[in-house]
């Protein structure tokens, strides 16, 4: 780090030489503040009254935000002097403790899960201790289930070579790889509303079990869509020609968001699709 300090030679827009970034005074973070506590407000009154107003109001307000915000970190990555080597190896830091935060996310439903996978008595009202519950019908794991593992497989695959092809300079190679993995990513999405529309148990009212599955499956259909729109957005900037072989960070935090997909997926297909089915399954998909 030290070397790369004293090879930065070009001034910051603050005047000085320097290797770290001095942000501009912006109104993201503050407005991010306000929009986020009136979309948090927004779910509660939806919740307890039915009011979507307060909601949709927040709902926009945070989407504004973060298109505005990172717009602005773009425009900072593409200004020669803002992002030095050393800035650039803070942003790869900043980008691993992200994904450690989503890691322990998840570790909370998995814990949710074993909880009573492992420990069926404490399930309330059970009259027989037994995971999955009486009564409870689980999907086959080797039907829908098995071939959204291989299209998410698949996709890391070909964001990899996307990868590869923008070190070796194929931008071409580079277009197709991205855009066969959000498509991808958008198929596995599809698939999932499929599962869902279509799955033998509800959320509402159908016990522990639904409860912890919708819990932890929805939510990774959430991260797979925000990796989806990171890596469309991603595929604009690279066909606008903002990734070099040498400064492509936007890049790289996308592929590796997109392998954090994916391994928590394989967790969930192990541990809640596979070892967790019950006798009684349903054989839902192709």
């Amino acid at each position: 780090m030290a070397s790369d300090a004293h090879a930065v030679s070009v001034p910051t827009s603050s005047g000085l030489k320097q290797p770290y970034h001095l942000v501009h005074p912006s109104p993201w973070p503050l407005c991010g503040a306000f929009s986020g506590g009136a979309l948090l407000l927004g779910i509660i009154l939806w919740a307890h009254y039915g009011e979507k107003i307060v909601f949709s109001v927040g709902l926009v307000a945070v989407l504004c935000v973060m298109f505005f915000w990172w717009r602005d970190v773009i425009r900072e990555s593409r200004t020669p002097g803002e992002w030095t080597p050393v800035v650039r190896l803070g942003l790869r830091y900043g980008m691993m403790f992200f994904i450690a935060s989503e890691v322990m996310f998840f570790v909370g439903f998995f814990w949710a899960y074993f909880n009573y996978a492992l420990f069926p008595e404490n399930v309330a009202n059970a009259t027989t201790p037994m995971w999955p519950p009486a009564g409870i019908t689980t999907f086959d794991p080797f039907h829908l289930p098995f071939l959204n593992t291989m299209i998410l497989l698949l996709s890391g695959t070909t964001v990899t070579w996307a990868h590869h092809s923008l070190l070796e300079g194929d931008r071409k190679g580079m277009l197709w790889g991205l855009a066969l993995t959000f498509i991808l990513g958008m198929c596995f999405t599809a698939c999932q509303a499929i599962e869902y529309s279509d799955a033998p148990f509800k959320f509402y009212g159908g016990g522990i079990y639904p409860s912890v599955f919708f819990l932890a499956t929805g939510f990774h259909g959430f991260h797979v869509i925000v990796g989806t729109i990171f890596l469309i957005v991603c595929w604009f900037r690279a066909r606008a020609g903002q990734f070099t072989p040498q400064a492509h960070f936007g890049f790289e935090a996308a592929a590796w968001y997109w392998h954090f997909v994916d391994v928590v997926w394989l967790f969930l297909f192990v541990c809640i699709y596979w070892s967790g089915a019950s006798a009684s399954v349903a054989h839902i998909g192709p």
